[in-house]
């Protein structure tokens, strides 16, 4: 068993629901092996307060996140990133920043919550759906075999949990 702590970066276009999410679930189930951040390429600049509230009511941590740029993780001086995930098919589908280091990515696709128009309680359902399905991707990831896996076999493993159940349309049809 290592004792390094795997820096994981969750990417989404706006960084208001999913990856915020994610990094929210992660740094949490993950505590003291992981720690999570979340950025954006468009950010919102605000994170939605649905995600916040599903957050809240599944005993996540809400308080604190900012829906910033992933140019931030990209700066000298930012952490090194050990995972890079992407939570939504246009973020996957852009030209990232060249990343410090040499993190291993993978397309974790979840539909938009934030794209749900309705009443309250669909919004809501939207945000819970998609809060399940990337805790139970992150779930699979944290009982990965870090450390006694190799790299290429680690790769495909990463990118297999990005087809679970709730995968977009784009994970889905992924190698």
């Amino acid at each position: 068993m290592t004792d390094k702590t795997y820096n994981v970066l969750f990417l989404c276009t706006g960084n208001s629901a999913r990856s915020i999410l994610a990094e929210s679930i992660l740094n949490k189930e993950g505590a003291g092996r992981f720690k999570a951040f979340s950025a954006g390429s468009q950010p919102k600049g605000e994170v939605n307060p649905h995600a916040l509230k599903e957050l809240e009511a599944l005993g996540y941590p809400s308080k604190g996140f900012l829906s910033k740029s992933w140019d931030v993780f990209a700066e000298p001086g930012a952490p090194e990133m050990d995972f890079i995930f992407t939570v939504c098919d246009s973020a996957a589908g852009e030209a990232c920043p060249v990343w410090i280091g040499h993190p291993m990515t993978a397309h974790w696709g979840v539909e938009d919550p934030a794209a749900v128009v309705g009443t309250e309680v669909e919004i809501q359902r939207a945000f819970a759906q998609a809060a399940r399905f990337l805790k139970n991707r992150i779930s699979a990831f944290i009982n990965l075999p870090l450390a006694s896996i190799d790299r290429l076999a680690l790769q495909q493993r990463v990118r297999q949990i990005g087809r679970l159940e709730g995968a977009s349309v784009k994970s889905a049809k992924a190698e």
